[in-house]
């Protein structure tokens, strides 16, 4: 399911070990080196590499951590039990994926974000692993949501 809103972010949810989308960098034997990725991700490189040191400065033992899939080249933060956040780059947007278990899923529905996200949270199927959030980040305004949901997944 797809649903779009104003602010330019698309967010739908999946099942977290299936239907990922290809990331831009698909050459396995060349990870991205951070030249590559300000190429590719042009004026939102400044979103992702925010976003990575938000998450890190949040949560020191985390890591950043790439890896390579049939999807491509894709980035994991991540500490040594779980995974944080995930982020797949692509031409000028990347998605970032969250996957939130119950008492998150609760405090990011009381939390104050759009009312759009928290719609499309409430309508994603529950799986065992919890709810599978990706949000396309197509320009900064669909930042600041991310920054709380990312927090929560932390406090959680």
């Amino acid at each position: 399911m797809w649903k779009s809103f104003d602010n330019g972010c698309t967010i739908f949810h999946f099942h977290i070990f299936t239907g990922m989308d290809s990331s831009i960098f698909t050459d396995k034997a060349k990870a991205p080196a951070t030249d590559d990725l300000k190429k590719a991700l042009g004026s939102l490189y400044s979103s992702w590499a925010g976003l990575v040191d938000f998450v890190i400065q949040r949560h020191p033992v985390a890591v950043e951590e790439w890896n390579y899939s049939k999807s491509g080249w894709n980035c994991r933060i991540k500490d040594k039990k779980r995974a944080l956040v995930y982020l797949m780059p692509g031409s000028k947007q990347f998605r970032v994926s969250f996957v939130l278990g119950e008492k998150a899923t609760q405090k990011v529905l009381a939390a104050d974000i759009s009312a759009e996200l928290k719609n499309i949270i409430e309508a994603s199927p529950v799986y065992a692993e919890g709810r599978g959030i990706r949000i396309l980040v197509s320009n900064k305004n669909t930042m600041a949501d991310i920054e709380k949901l990312a927090e929560i997944k932390l406090s959680s």
